[in-house]
């Protein structure tokens, strides 16, 4: 199964993954949803996350939503 990613233009840090190039499934809360790349079958995913987690999670729900820490402000930029 190929594997779309998603990244919330709502959320700077949500992201999601979809079993369709469109997204048609994700959350209309968190849209627009930008694509940013595709996982190919058989390939593991991005940040060591479990790929059989999402490919079930993709067929109960149609994506997986999933964030990124955001960058930790240096005391100087405070």
């Amino acid at each position: 199964m190929k594997i779309y990613i998603f990244k919330s233009e709502a959320n700077d840090a949500l992201h999601a993954f979809a079993g369709d190039e469109d997204g048609s499934r994700l959350p209309a809360g968190f849209a627009p949803w930008c694509p940013e790349g595709v996982v190919e079958a058989g390939r593991p995913p991005p940040h060591n996350l479990s790929r059989i987690r999402i490919e079930g999670a993709i067929r109960l729900q149609g994506f997986q939503l999933w964030r990124t820490k955001r960058a930790a402000v240096a005391d100087s930029e405070a």
